[in-house]
């Protein structure tokens, strides 16, 4: 194993021996503008207790060029990863001084030069790991310290850190900031940007309490901020988990910055929370892209209390945090933003991640056995996150609102700035809700899969609940009638189960829908009399029962036992009408999906000639400049990318004549060109004239997608090698490569690197950092017709790294599913 992927096993072993008090970094950023220097300066001072003579401090650079301990300088035992030392007393101060290296992967201290304004922008991303590839740390959760961060930088650079500066020193063109001390945190969730960034200012006042906050991103996109909405969602936030929590902001100020090149949606770095710039549309956006922005600012928001305040100990409780905010994030819009239809975004599209994710061969329980770093880095998945809010959810239901937020609330108040495990929190709830959790602490957060709800009839006319997997369910049942074509509320059912089968006593109704007001997890299926009222009548149910059918319609297809095609014709009638823009988006991805893995091989030219059509016809048939204009015509602009037949009307958009109303941003120019260039509508030299339209930092990425777009096996294969062998590739660049190499699915231009693939992911693994392999090794799967090969290479592979070995797994696990629910497409009755 190598040295930088620390074990549970050891660390909790540091940490019983290894008091840390304080953490002092001293960055030198100077010359960052600078792009032939590659690394900086760092001195780090490490104030701690030893109970052994001896430990490792965790730092990933270029060089250390000095340690010392206790006022001695100590010869440097570092290989890479970790620097041993030795000698201790019962109370150090250790000083580590060396080299950092600038990141092109977004992990560590990512440097990002914009093409619009050659200004050079840093930002820091750790989690879960990469705090030392910046500083000399202990490299684990539950060793918290008080940090203090002093940087060196060009004047007229905002330079931020978790808390406020407490002095500025310039002298001879640079800013010397030193930072206040923080509370005791995590060393992952420390961070620093610096950089010529766009600020806006604002306050948050409760009683008392005064927090700055400012929002911040590159010039260049300073006209796309939207801070006035960022600044009230932000406000609304604090108010809310103010009282919800009973436990004051603590973290001072609250800067919130939107980065380039980022590789998560967001992070919470107290006081400095990271965001994605997906996250500023470039001229056009709907309000469900809004909305899912107001609930990533509120998901990172309860992290200030859920995993900064209150940390897990060790990865295997990273639900204690991502579980909770995924789960705030959503209750939190619906209490108090204007976006109150979080819940049925939930119920469609973040749930269907967690579904997915439970399937696969490598799911795990929310409450998961994380052996190493490695292993962390994969369990941010659609279970830690989706499932974990939606398990949450049935745990309201189960103990009541009001008890768990008191629970939440003593929680907090016993364990602040401490560490944590499962049973802490259980202790408390329990406490607050006079319930034992303990059988459902059981069966929902150490158990993994999913369970599949049916109705069931038998001969004598009795009628059950059927549960695959069983586990206790507290739910609803709604009784639907159809009448004059509208579907409508009959009657809801409450019902607990537990059992594989349950007997029930409602009278029949057109449409059963299991499972509704969402209140659990589970898989629901829709009965054959059911299916037929919707296919009837889906859009005039109110928002979330349709998120729920639209969720139940999609999980049939995925299992395959819903026809595609009957799923696809569902789509052709009712998308156009989903008033819902976040289900719209949701169902218009799926659809897209569908055409392209669950729809047999005959039936696959048909079907994506007839979903182009039913794209052109709703793009048409919409209001003018309405979010659902804008949505079909991304999905028109997707689809055109595999059948050429409206090749003329996409060349006419780009030419300027779009429906009346549309709004034809840069980002949906750039996906209606590298349509036809995917097509062989457009050519080199058009590309290089939308890239000197758009010569930003998107537009650049973008170019290169629509450059390695061009259906020929030798542009193809350029490609192919570029994304395994060109290391300047930055994380971007390296999945617009990879985006450029799977364009149009055109399996048989890349068909022949597959044997390549397999050759080169072990050692992408042991080479590339975790965050660029995991991209090839995902991104450049081969969709073969057969397993042959993925199975051949895991049978010879089987001491390669786990996690390495779990997303091949994983993929070879997609790509069977495509396979089976492919060939069992006849026996539907496809077409």
């Amino acid at each position: 194993m190598s040295s930088a992927n620390l074990t549970r096993q050891e660390t909790a072993a540091r940490s019983a021996g290894v008091t840390v008090h304080t953490i002092r970094v001293e960055l030198d950023l100077f010359d960052a503008q600078n792009q032939e220097h590659p690394g900086f300066g760092v001195t780090t001072t490490l104030v701690f207790d030893a109970t052994a003579s001896e430990t490792w401090i965790d730092f990933i650079g270029e060089s250390v060029n000095r340690v010392t301990i206790n006022g001695a300088e100590q010869p440097v035992a570092y290989d890479g990863a970790r620097i041993a030392v030795t000698g201790l007393a019962a109370s150090n101060t250790v000083v580590v001084e060396g080299v950092g290296l600038y990141s092109r992967s977004g992990e560590g201290l990512h440097r990002f030069v914009d093409p619009v304004d050659g200004e050079t922008y840093l930002y820091t991303q750790y989690e879960p790991a990469d705090s030392r590839r910046v500083m000399a740390c202990f490299e684990q959760p539950d060793m918290k310290a008080a940090f203090t961060f002093i940087v060196r930088a060009p004047l007229g650079w905002h330079v931020l850190s978790n808390q406020s500066a407490v002095s500025v020193d310039e002298h001879d063109g640079a800013q010397t900031v030193e930072f206040a001390p923080t509370l005791p945190l995590s060393s992952y969730i420390t961070s620093v940007a610096a950089g010529p960034y766009h600020r806006v200012d604002a306050t948050w006042t409760r009683g008392e309490q005064s927090v700055a906050l400012g929002v911040l991103c590159r010039p260049s996109l300073a006209r796309f901020l939207e801070a006035d909405e960022i600044i009230e969602v932000t406000r609304q936030g604090l108010d809310f988990f103010t009282d919800s929590f009973d436990f004051p902001y603590p973290w001072g100020k609250y800067d919130q910055i939107f980065v380039p090149e980022y590789n998560l949606g967001a992070m919470e770095n107290p006081g400095l929370v990271t965001f994605t710039e997906a996250y500023l549309s470039r001229g056009a956006a709907t309000d469900a892209q809004r909305g899912g922005r107001a609930n990533t600012i509120l998901h990172e928001m309860a992290h200030m209390w859920f995993g900064d305040l209150v940390t897990m100990r060790w990865w295997d409780d990273l639900w204690l945090k991502e579980s909770f905010a995924d789960y705030m994030g959503a209750h939190a819009s619906v209490a108090a933003t204007r976006f109150t239809d979080a819940w049925v975004r939930f119920a469609a599209n973040r749930k269907a991640w967690a579904y997915q994710q439970d399937q696969l061969p490598t799911t795990h329980p929310i409450v998961a056995d994380i052996t190493d770093l490695e292993a962390a880095k994969l369990n941010f998945d659609g279970i830690t996150y989706a499932k974990g809010a939606s398990v949450l959810k049935q745990l309201v239901a189960f103990v009541g609102e009001e008890q768990f937020f008191e629970g939440a609330q003593r929680y907090f108040a016993a364990h602040a700035y401490g560490n944590t495990t499962l049973d802490d929190l259980l202790v408390q709830l329990e406490e607050a809700s006079g319930r034992d959790l303990r059988a459902w602490s059981t069966a929902w957060l150490e158990t993994s899969g999913v369970s599949a709800l049916s109705l069931e009839e038998s001969a004598d006319g009795e009628r059950m609940l059927v549960q695959t997997d069983p586990r206790p369910h507290r739910l609803r049942v709604g009784l639907y009638n159809l009448t004059d074509g509208c579907l409508s509320l009959r009657e809801k059912v409450d019902l607990d189960i537990a059992d594989e089968r349950t007997p029930v006593a409602f009278e029949e109704a057109d449409l059963v829908l299991i499972n509704d007001d969402d209140l659990t997890y589970a898989k629901a299926r829709i009965d054959e009399r059911s299916l037929a009222s919707v296919e009837k009548a889906l859009s005039t149910l109110e928002p979330l029962p349709r998120a729920l059918v639209w969720s139940s319609l999609w999980n049939s297809t995925r299992d395959g036992e819903l026809a595609a095609a009957r799923y696809l014709a569902i789509v052709g009638a009712h998308a156009p009408a989903e008033e819902n823009i976040g289900l719209l988006s949701g169902v218009l991805a799926n659809a897209a999906y569908a055409v392209g893995h669950f729809v047999s091989d005959a039936a696959r030219t048909a079907e994506r000639t007839a979903w182009l059509e039913t794209t052109w016809t709703a793009l048409n048939a919409a209001d003018a400049g309405s979010d659902a204009q804008l949505s079909w015509a991304r999905a028109f602009a997707a689809a055109s990318a595999y059948d050429d037949a409206r090749a003329e009307h996409v060349r006419a958009i780009l030419d300027g004549d779009a429906p009346e109303g549309l709004t034809v941003d840069p980002d949906l120019r750039w996906a209606l060109l590298t349509a036809l260039r995917t097509t062989e509508h457009a050519t080199g030299d058009d590309v290089s004239d939308e890239l000197e339209r758009d010569g930003t930092a998107s537009g650049r990425t973008a170019s290169l997608t629509a450059l390695w777009s061009k259906p020929s096996i030798a542009n193809r294969t350029v490609a192919w090698h570029a994304a395994w062998e060109d290391l300047s590739l930055s994380n971007d660049h390296l999945s617009a490569t990879i985006n450029g190499v799977r364009a149009g699915g055109r399996r048989d231009l890349i068909a022949d690197l597959d044997e390549g693939y397999f050759e080169r992911i072990l050692g992408a693994w042991q080479d590339r950092s975790i965050e660029l392999a995991r991209r090839l090794v995902i991104g450049l799967f081969p969709a073969s017709d057969d397993l042959q090969q993925v199975d051949a290479w895991l049978a010879a592979n089987r001491s390669a790294p786990a996690a390495l070995r779990r997303l091949v797994i994983e993929q070879r696990d997609h790509l069977a599913r495509d396979l089976r629910v492919r060939a069992g497409q006849s026996q539907l009755g496809e077409g």
